[in-house]
């Protein structure tokens, strides 16, 4: 690993790539970064495995990173898993002097740029949280008229509405839940939840 000790005197540029999950490669964006002039031994990575939500490449960039450094990443939102991770994460860096550039956005940041990189950068964080407010409006007016129509909003159930109805039935007779899988296929957790759910609705 290294340390701020073996850093040139110098503003460095340095690589950073992300992926969420364990079946997602990081070969294109550290082929980005190749491209773009960084060597191996300048960029960090991180890939989540299992259920770890730790990031160490990235602490070990930022622990590395100095005042006239620039972080190059693919796209801006591989070194945050949200907006607001973002925002905070490059407002900190260019605190410290750091900056951040991306390659692939459709307007390619540069928060060294006080001109145009720097304005796009902005609209880029303004059109994400838009979105984001746009995206949940949209879901919430979905919800709204689901309801007032009677329909059911969310995940398709599981088994035929037939089944769960004789499972229903079943139960009304006394069956156990044992009997009602082995009578409808419907696995007993299943079951549960729908019986249940029954239960509410009286």
């Amino acid at each position: 690993m290294r340390t701020g000790a073996d850093h040139p005197q110098r503003g460095l540029e340095l690589g950073y790539a992300r992926v969420s999950t364990t079946k997602q490669s990081l070969e294109r964006q550290l082929d980005a970064l190749a491209a773009a002039g960084i060597p191996d031994t300048r960029i960090y990575a991180d890939k989540k495995t299992g259920t770890t939500v730790e990031r160490d490449g990235l602490t070990q960039l930022l622990a590395y990173a100095r005042p006239g450094d620039t972080i190059v990443v693919h796209t801006l939102d591989r070194i945050g898993r949200n907006l607001r991770e973002v925002l905070n994460l490059v407002h900190d860096l260019a605190e410290r002097g750091i900056g951040v550039r991306s390659l692939a956005d459709p307007l390619p940041i540069n928060t060294t740029d006080e001109g145009m990189g720097r304005i796009a950068f902005l609209l880029l964080a303004l059109f994400a949280e838009m979105e984001r407010t746009f995206t949940a409006e949209r879901a919430a007016h979905a919800r709204a008229v689901a309801e007032a129509n009677n329909r059911h909003i969310g995940r398709p159930l599981a088994h035929p509405a037939e089944k769960i109805e004789y499972a229903r039935l079943l139960k009304a007779q006394g069956d156990s839940l044992g009997q009602i899988a082995a009578k409808t296929g419907i696995p007993k957790t299943s079951l549960h939840r729908y019986l249940t759910d029954t239960l509410q609705e009286a």
